[in-house]
């Protein structure tokens, strides 16, 4: 008799990071801008024994896993661990990452991505976050000028957020430089 391998998901932890591509007005001029297909992400935290996403969108909140997964485009998304999250993430660094996160909550999304803490992006949210509370830097930090800022949709969304004072020199952090971390390890995929 043959017994069909069952393929579970592997559950997702505290301090996973999970990516998609927005609905939003401005993915397509992110993806274009940092040559991904990933737009959005944000951090997982179990709250009441249920995973939710710590994200940064109209204000920085957590966002239960599911309505997060249904907003991307196709339900798709990616979840990434800290290749040796079972040493470096013990339950005292996840407590400290889980309230180096926390207090941002509240903050209003950052439509400039601006490097400051008044508001947050959604890359910035979980770099500061890993960085403040572990000192562990995911993604490469760059500059605006650094980006593709000749394709036509990254064009329309620079003079719509900055007129023609576009911070050239702004240090930021992308989505797409976090996703392409070799910290990381892919955990699932759906």
């Amino acid at each position: 008799m043959f017994v069909a391998a069952v393929h579970a998901e592997p559950a997702l932890n505290d301090g996973d990071l999970v990516f998609q591509t927005s609905r939003s007005s401005q993915s397509i001029a992110v993806q274009r801008a940092t040559g991904s297909k990933y737009s959005h992400m944000g951090m997982v935290v179990h709250r009441h024994g249920k995973p939710y996403v710590l994200e940064a969108i109209s204000t920085v909140q957590y966002t239960p896993l599911d309505q997060w997964v249904a907003r991307g485009i196709g339900h798709h998304f990616i979840a990434k661990r800290l290749r040796d999250a079972d040493t470096q993430l013990t339950p005292q660094a996840l407590q400290q990452l889980r309230e180096a996160g926390g207090r941002f909550v509240g903050r209003p999304y950052d439509l400039v991505f601006g490097w400051s803490d008044d508001s947050i992006y959604c890359s910035e949210l979980v770099w500061k976050a890993y960085d403040r509370a572990l000192g562990i830097r995911i993604g490469t930090l760059q500059h605006v000028r650094d980006f593709n800022l000749s394709d036509p949709a990254v064009k329309t969304k620079m003079q719509e957020r900055y007129g023609t004072r576009i911070p050239l020199d702004e240090t930021v952090i992308s989505p797409a430089s976090m996703f392409d971390s070799p910290l990381l390890v892919t955990v699932s995929e759906q």
